[in-house]
């Protein structure tokens, strides 16, 4: 019995420090030394280089768009406008997106250089030919033709410098948030000229991320198959490159993703530096080769999209576009968290309310661990009948505990009882538990997706505090102390499901296990409600098949 305690003890305590570890500690920004051979800057001297030396004196969003004419395009997912002056992508609103739960104002994601958050996208042609005019951000680009960019129809964009040379970009929209950019170079003369093709993300300074060691927020791509992730402050300190033939490279925030897909079937060089701003870009390796009288043209795809599953996946699938369903971090876990979203986002759709889906789905883990269950309440029912016979051998055996050992090994093997089971649920549930974590934390579809009563967002904590009868008395408490109802209810079903488990012989561990409820209520207080909706849902099932096993179960003992 004691080694069955401690066993447990030691599952239970593990749980909790991996609980901690994962969602409370700070996290590190040390680079991992695996990548670090393969985060080595390649140098090509042969491919012209994208810094652009600019002066830019900060001012608001509203004054920055203001300041160059612009394209307007919309559709049903966004709304936003390309501002002629560099050609950019540097305003864009998500329509279907709250900032706040309580507010009405859209989430604005990219903005021009010049403002403080400024956020955007360009592309076009480089060339190592330093005797040759070549767009900057400062160009300003005509407009040939419809002039608002929408799903329906496309723009073109024009630019000639004095040599007789014309660059084009014909973009084009789709109904969510593809852009795809054909650009081109044509050439009057009789001259031959080589040009890179190139795409790059700036971003100013680091957004309000949410810093958890669950979740990755900031420079992404798989190259060659592989998945990168660099965090910002690893990027501050150094560069990263690497030249490949296929993939994807972008920016990603919890919810949103802003990448680029490079034209296909060619060798690409990503970047990501920091020199006074952050930059994800790709550069051609292999430059098109413009003859006199001629033109080149290439085809990328700009993707600025809220992480929802559906469209990711449907992009990667549509687009073939490698592992990009990977700009969703749904971890380690992956084999878990993915089908368990798709389970709970089956059931919402079923009944209509994504609390109830969560409901729904616990009720299914419980029957697909039904048959293990079965077999650990079943031993735990019959340790519990054998704590008279137990306490009789150990007041008997009390100076001889060899004896007392041996004694309690035959009454196992006797009563075909496994000390060791009771662990089993515990430690089952525990990747379980993280998976839903995940899916809370990191999905958008849950994102102020509201249940019945006082919980209006899922994704965040419950609101109502014991400590002022849950809204009941008239003044606010500290956020610390914002220990909710269903924390609560959660508390006092894993204290009452306790009593149903076989007691600790030792004191000092029957007082432990007494704290262990309170020790996780106020731990899990802060967690996404839903999560803690599963966590009582469980235990109450849990709870009733113990019971029901527990009442069949019986065990003779000799006297």
């Amino acid at each position: 019995m004691e080694t069955k305690n401690i066993i447990a003890a030691i599952a239970l305590s593990s749980a909790v420090i991996v609980l901690y570890s994962l969602f409370f500690l700070p996290e590190q920004s040390t680079t991992k030394k695996n990548l670090a051979e393969k985060n080595k800057i390649e140098q090509n001297n042969d491919t012209p280089s994208l810094d652009q030396k600019e002066t830019l004196i900060e001012i608001s969003r509203e004054d920055a768009l203001k300041q160059s004419q612009r394209i307007q395009f919309e559709n049903q997912s966004i709304i936003g406008s390309i501002s002629l002056k560099g050609a950019a992508i540097d305003d864009l609103t998500f329509k279907n997106y709250n900032t706040t739960l309580e507010s009405n104002e859209k989430v604005k994601l990219l903005s021009p250089r010049n403002v403080k958050n400024g956020y955007l996208i360009e592309s076009g042609f480089v060339t190592s030919n330093k005797n040759i005019d070549i767009p900057n951000s400062d160009s300003i680009w005509s407009i040939i033709g419809n002039d608002k960019l929408t799903d329906q129809s496309p723009i073109k964009l024009s630019w000639a410098n004095n040599q007789g040379i014309v660059f084009e970009k014909e973009i084009s929209l789709d109904d969510k948030y593809l852009f795809t950019i054909k650009q081109s170079v044509i050439n009057s003369t009789n001259n031959n000229y080589d040009f890179y093709s190139y795409g790059q993300i700036i971003r100013n300074k680091i957004p309000e991320i949410s810093n958890f060691y669950i979740l990755h927020e900031g420079l992404i791509a798989t190259l060659d198959d592989e998945l990168i992730e660099e965090d910002y402050d690893d990027i501050q300190e150094k560069k990263f490159s690497r030249t490949s033939q296929k993939g994807w490279l972008g920016i990603g925030d919890k919810y949103w993703i802003t990448s680029l897909i490079p034209p296909r079937e060619k060798e690409f060089k990503t970047t990501f530096d920091y020199k006074k701003k952050f930059r994800a870009n790709f550069i051609a390796t292999e430059p098109l080769e413009l003859k006199g009288k001629s033109k080149v043209e290439e085809k990328l795809q700009i993707i600025v999209a809220a992480k929802r599953v559906d469209i990711i996946d449907g992009y990667a699938k549509s687009l073939n576009i490698d592992k990009f369903d990977l700009v969703i971090d749904w971890g380690f876990l992956y084999f878990i968290t993915k089908p368990l979203f798709f389970g709970i986002d089956y059931f919402f759709k079923l009944l209509g309310n994504y609390g109830l889906a969560i409901i729904a789905i616990t009720i299914c883990i419980r029957l697909a661990f039904f048959p293990l269950a079965n077999f650990s309440f079943r031993s735990m029912a019959k340790m519990k009948a054998l704590q008279p016979e137990m306490v009789r051998l150990k007041e008997l055996h009390k100076n001889d505990k060899m004896k007392l050992q041996q004694e309690m090994m035959a009454l196992y093997k006797k009563e075909k009882v496994n000390p060791m089971s009771g662990c089993l649920p515990i430690l089952v549930q525990i990747p379980v538990f993280f998976a839903l974590y995940k899916v809370l934390f990191v999905t958008i579809e849950m994102r102020q997706m509201p249940f019945y009563g006082w919980i209006h967002d899922l994704s965040e904590r419950d609101p109502t505090s014991l400590f002022n009868l849950f809204g009941l008395l008239p003044y606010d408490v500290p956020s610390f102390l914002v220990i909710g109802a269903w924390p609560v209810a959660m508390g006092v079903s894993m204290w009452v499901q306790q009593k149903l488990n076989p007691a600790p012989t030792d004191a000092m561990q029957a007082k432990i296990f007494m704290f262990f409820p309170l020790f996780l209520t106020v731990i899990l207080a802060p967690f996404p409600s839903g999560l803690v909706i599963y966590w009582t849902i469980n235990n109450v099932l849990t709870m009733a098949q113990q019971v029901f096993i527990m009442k069949r179960t019986t065990v003779k003992t000799t006297t």
